[in-house]
């Protein structure tokens, strides 16, 4: 999902850009890139990913499978096997008249 900047920048002259010319091509930058986070991968949910194109070798983390995703050219391939973690754990013990309960 690679998009082309849309510009009406000169071109450079000589070995140097003018500060105007480097300044307004930051500016562009800034614009059209927004943040980029290099270590979160993209999320999609089903219905986004049916409707997008994507390259070979993209990276995804899919929010409807809750899995990160892998794109091969045809096909999403899940990257390792889904893991379900306890939200919580419980015990209860007594010794004696004293009585531990953590949630």
């Amino acid at each position: 999902m690679s998009k082309l900047l849309e510009t009406r920048l000169p071109f450079s002259q000589g070995e140097n850009a003018s500060s105007a010319t480097f300044n307004r091509l930051v500016r562009i930058l800034e614009i059209n890139l927004g943040s980029f986070d290099p270590d979160v991968s993209p999320h999609f949910n089903a219905d986004e990913i049916s409707s997008l194109s994507f390259a070979t070798g993209a990276i995804i983390f899919n929010t409807t499978n809750e899995i990160h995703q892998a794109f091969d050219g045809t096909a999403f391939r899940d990257l390792y096997a889904h893991q379900t973690y306890p939200t919580g754990l419980g015990i209860t013990t007594s010794i004696g008249s004293v009585t531990v309960t953590t949630s």
